[in-house]
Order: structure tokens, then sequence, then C-alpha cells
């Protein structure tokens, strides 16, 4: 019998539509699959078997009638439990919204939706989707089914996981401080960070988006390989009313000159020697390609991974803090109060001068790219760290975050980011993260696809 679960969404998405399979025989597969491998990993916390078969039936009815099914007829993704899907609860990680269930879709499962994917389950993530690891008090904790002693990202580490182990083709996940670069590293997979505003997103349930998360936030795909990154960007990037910010941008620009800035150690941070070869590996297969890789200091990050972290703060100091409390998340508390002494609460001016120093930021990150259509950078300064190790010690905790500069950066200049994986390190997967332009997303992919070209590690995997 054929392993459909095994297939990239390109193939599989070809394969229903010319009718040589149908939706119903994918969802069967990947519902085996999902019962196969994920009591191991604990990637997908809430899926109903009976849901998906119908979304798949309603595929295969449409094409019997032939009408077009959609970009991605009968793929099987899955989604983030921080975000709306019809009868579902948008836990976000939380025993406290254990009960908060969804009575519309957000803009990204109407996409899927719309595209004609089918909704295998939801995702786990920590509490309040805080950390680069994942565990919580309400559905537990996601294992690496790479090698269960490192963490498997964060915070859409359940989308990580579920992918690297053939969950689904394509994973949902969120970004406003590496929460899609940094669980694709971590699993071995690719993640795409879009452009702010290319992917329209939208909680019915919950309050509007803090200003941090206005600026800053944005949905994306997980996936094996970048064809499939592709795939699932044109279908989530749809237009949506429901999301103010969304843009109506062309998915390609014009033509650039095959040039890139290789950016190591960004504003001295401390890359270890096992991620300085997979980047310089990266760099030469694009230059086998006929790129010119130029090794040079990158715009800054530093001070924008400071405001990005005031920003976030200042909505948790405003009010968050209470339902931390309640919660009581041990991971989370312990998180929380590391990074509150670590930016200090900021005054109205503080935070006003923070905002307008982004455009500055902006402006810089864009002329530099005049110059280098892509730069290539650590995804973080260490290979992916071993499991909870942020909860260990303040002093750890410390070491993550400066380790973690490109993540946390990035996010404030509203910048897409892409994260390729590239090889192994024993079992450790390592990789490298490719930026541009603002809707450049295009430059990515194609920089992308020619390292994934060269080789990448092994997947979907058993875990093990």
């Amino acid at each position: 019998m054929t392993e459909y679960w095994r297939l990239p969404a390109t193939e599989i998405a070809a394969l229903v539509r010319s009718r040589e399979v149908s939706a119903t025989e994918v969802a069967r597969d990947a519902l085996a699959r999902l019962d196969a491998v994920n009591p191991a990993i604990n990637a997908v916390v809430d899926h109903r078997p009976e849901d998906v078969l119908a979304q798949a039936a309603v595929i295969d009815a449409a094409l019997g009638r032939g009408e077009d099914p959609g970009l991605m007829a009968g793929v099987p993704v899955t989604i983030k439990v921080n975000v709306d899907q019809t009868g579902y609860a948008t836990t976000n990680g939380l025993r406290l919204q254990k009960d908060l269930v969804a009575q519309q879709d957000n803009p990204v499962v109407a996409n899927f939706r719309k595209a004609g994917a089918v909704l295998l389950g939801r995702t786990n993530t920590p509490a309040f989707s805080l950390r680069w690891f994942c565990r919580n008090g309400i559905h537990g904790h996601t294992k690496n089914p790479r090698d269960a002693g490192i963490t498997p990202g964060g915070s859409s580490g359940g989308a990580a996981a579920g992918v690297a182990a053939g969950i689904g083709a394509v994973g949902h996940g969120t970004d406003i401080g590496g929460s899609i670069r940094y669980p694709a590293y971590a699993c071995g997979v690719h993640g795409l960070r879009p452009t702010l505003g290319r992917i329209p997103a939208w909680n019915a349930s919950g309050a509007e988006r803090h200003v941090g998360g206005q600026v800053m936030a944005v949905s994306g795909p997980i996936a094996r390989t970048i064809g499939d990154l592709r795939l699932s960007f044109a279908a989530m990037s749809a237009r949506d009313v429901r999301d103010p910010w969304w843009v109506d941008a062309a998915h390609a620009g014009p033509p650039v000159e095959k040039r890139a800035a290789l950016c190591i150690r960004p504003e001295g941070m401390p890359t270890v020697p096992e991620v300085e070869a997979a980047l310089r590996d990266a760099a030469r297969r694009l230059e086998a390609d006929g790129w010119v890789v130029e090794e040079v200091e990158c715009p800054p990050l530093r001070e924008p991974a400071a405001i990005q972290a005031m920003l976030w703060l200042a909505e948790s100091r405003r009010g968050l803090n209470a339902s931390l409390h309640q919660e009581a998340d041990p991971d989370a508390s312990f998180v929380f109060a590391q990074m509150e002494a670590l930016c200090p609460e900021p005054d109205l001016n503080a935070f006003m001068d923070g905002l307008q120093k982004r455009a500055g930021f902006v402006r810089a990150w864009m002329a530099f790219f005049e110059r280098y259509p892509l730069a290539i950078t650590p995804v973080s300064a260490e290979l992916p760290f071993p499991d909870q190790d942020d909860v260990k010690s303040p002093e750890r905790f410390r070491q993550v975050m400066e380790a973690q500069l490109t993540q946390v950066g990035l996010p404030l200049m509203g910048l897409p980011g892409l994260v390729v994986t590239t090889g192994l390190v024993g079992r450790v997967p390592v990789g490298a993260q490719l930026l541009a332009g603002r809707y450049r997303e295009d430059v990515l992919f194609a920089a992308a696809e020619v390292i994934e070209a060269a080789g990448v590690p092994a997947s979907p995997v058993d875990p093990g």
C-alpha cells in the first residue's frame, strides 16, 4: 500500500486533483500515521478522525462534480492550538482556555479550507506560546522525533515535530520571536516566517492583538520541502478582510542579482563552530549555483531584539501577568520572570521611542538588501538546545537568549526569514536562516531550493 504520509504536499495535491487517489484515502493514511507515531512525541493534542474524513469526503465530492478543489487538494495539514478553528478550543497551551471553543475559523484556517487542505489535528505549544521548548500543564510535553533529548523548538514545537515525523505534510506555525523558524531548525525541516501582513490572521475568540503582536506576529508554514513551503504560502496568503494589516502584494518581484551576505556572528553573536560550518556549507552551495557570497556584518539586530522584548512585555505587564499567576505554569512563570529581569519596564516615552526607532531599522535593512538581496545568518548561535535547557537556571536562560539573537531581532522589522535545514551533527539537526527584503519571499524560496538540492536530512523520520 502506498504510504501517502511520506509524500510532499505538492505530490499529494497533484494525485488528488488528477483523481489517481482520493482525498479520503490520503486522510485515512494520515490518520494511521498519526496513531502510529504521535503517542511517542505528543505533537498533536486534539484530533477527531470523523471530522478529518468528513473534510476529505467534501473534497472528493467536489472533484466528482468537476469542481476545482483548490491548490492543496487533499493535503493533510496541522493547526497550532493558538489559533481559532471552529468547534475546537483555542487553548494556547493554557488550562485557563480549555473551554474557549472557537465559533469561527481564523483566516489562516479558512484559507487552508478554501485551498482544499484537510485539517488533520491541533498541535502543541508551550503555555502562552512563549519559549523555544514545548511543554505545558494542559497538553503535556512534546518530544523531538529525531532525538528526544533535544527540544523540538517552540512555540510551534508540535507543528515541527509532527511534520518531521510524517504527521501531515504541512504544519501551521506562528512567529513573534522565532516560533516558526526555531522549531523547523530543531526538527530538521524547513520553516517560513513571511513578511508582516502577507498572511491574514485574527482570533475572534480573543481580544485584539496587542501592539507588539500587530507589528511583529505572523503565521506561516513548516514543511519538509521548499516546494511545500511555496505551495502552502500561496494558499495561506489569500485575502481575508478580517485582518486589516493584510497586504495584497505580488508573490514574485523583479529579478535580483545573485549576491548574498554571509553574516556568521551578527553583532558578536557567539556562533559555535558546528553552526559556522553549516553557514559556510550553505554559502558554498549557493556559490556553486553562481551566487556571489561576501562575508560581511549585517545591520542591527541587538537593539531591535531589545525593543521587541520591550513591546512584548509591555502587554504582559499591563494585564497578562494576572493570567500568568492564575495559570501557574512553572515554565512560563520562570521564563516571564527572567525576561522581565532582562527588560526594565518602560515609561510612555521609552515605549514611543521604541516604536519610532523601528522605522530606522527597517530602512537600514532595506538599504542593505539593495546591495545584498539575500543574507545568510545563524538560526541560533548554538545547535538545538537540550530539552528544557532554558529553565535550568537564570544564567542558562541568559545564554539561551543570547544564542537566539537572530530569532528575536528580526520580527521588529517585519522582514521575512526562511530556515532551511542542511544536515545533522550526529543526530542533531543544523541549518541556516535566509533573510530578504519585504515581500521578497520569492528570493528566499529560490535560494533555499538551491541549498536544499545539495542535500538535507532524510525525512519523515520514525521517533527514536
